[in-house]
C-alpha cells in the first residue's frame, strides 16, 4: 500500500470535511478499532473490506487502499 490505511481514512474524512487532517473533529477510535483496521489491511486474504460509520459520514475501505466517503 502506498501510505498506511489508518492515515488514508483519517486524510479521506479530513477531505470530505474540506479541511486538514489535524484540524479533524473526529476521534476515529470512537468509531472503529484502528488495530483492527490494521490487521486487516495486513493479514494474507487479497479480498476484503470494510465499512463503517462515523458521526457524520459511512467509511468504505477496499483492500486494494481505496477509501470512500
Amino acid at each position: 500500500m502506498s501510505q498506511p490505511v489508518v492515515e488514508g481514512i483519517v486524510e479521506s474524512i479530513a477531505e470530505a470535511e474540506g479541511t486538514d487532517p489535524e484540524e479533524l473533529d473526529v476521534a476515529l477510535e470512537r468509531f472503529v478499532s484502528t488495530d483492527a483496521i490494521r490487521d486487516l489491511a495486513n493479514h494474507d486474504s487479497s479480498s476484503w473490506r470494510l465499512q463503517f460509520e462515523t458521526r457524520d459520514h459511512v467509511v468504505e475501505v477496499l483492500e486494494d487502499n481505496t477509501i470512500l466517503v
